[in-house]
């Protein structure tokens, strides 16, 4: 699911099986690490969970979940791509990269016209798998807390 340069070590997977996802795992570490959703109440985490496309990285042997990363899309034109997490146990490994690119290949034969993203701190993982800088941001708008 990830291209040759993008790939995760062999004893791991990633999967949008929804039924594996570890959602008490995955609300502790967007509530209480993750910069963009401190604070997020589980009840909201589990309900941005059902209305999206789920993406897991899991250890094969324990199926512990070790990565997660959400995607709202219509499936023709459009994705957003939030809420991307690595453990800090295997950070640094090439998790993050390998998800990212999972997501692009899954998305691709959906032919959306732009899949976007934003981050403060985390440029480099993304541009690793061809995402880039807005071109005119003056373009974009946004409505609620920016």
């Amino acid at each position: 699911m990830t291209d040759a340069l993008h790939t995760l070590p062999a004893e791991y997977e990633i999967s949008t099986d929804a039924a594996r996802l570890d959602a008490a795992r995955i609300h502790q570490w967007l509530s209480t690490d993750a910069y963009w959703a401190m604070g997020r109440p589980r009840e909201k985490q589990d309900r941005a969970i059902a209305g999206s496309l789920n993406f897991g990285v899991y250890d094969s042997a324990s199926g512990e979940q070790v990565a997660y990363a959400r995607v709202v899309t219509d499936r023709a034109t459009f994705a957003w791509l939030c809420d991307v997490y690595v453990d800090r146990s295997v950070r640094g490994k090439g998790f993050g990269s390998a998800l990212v690119a999972a997501v692009r290949d899954h998305l691709e034969p959906c032919g959306l016209r732009r899949i976007l993203l934003a981050t403060a701190d985390a440029h480099g993982v993304y541009e690793k798998v061809g995402f880039s800088a807005l071109e005119d941001p003056a373009k974009w708008m946004a409505l609620g807390k920016q």
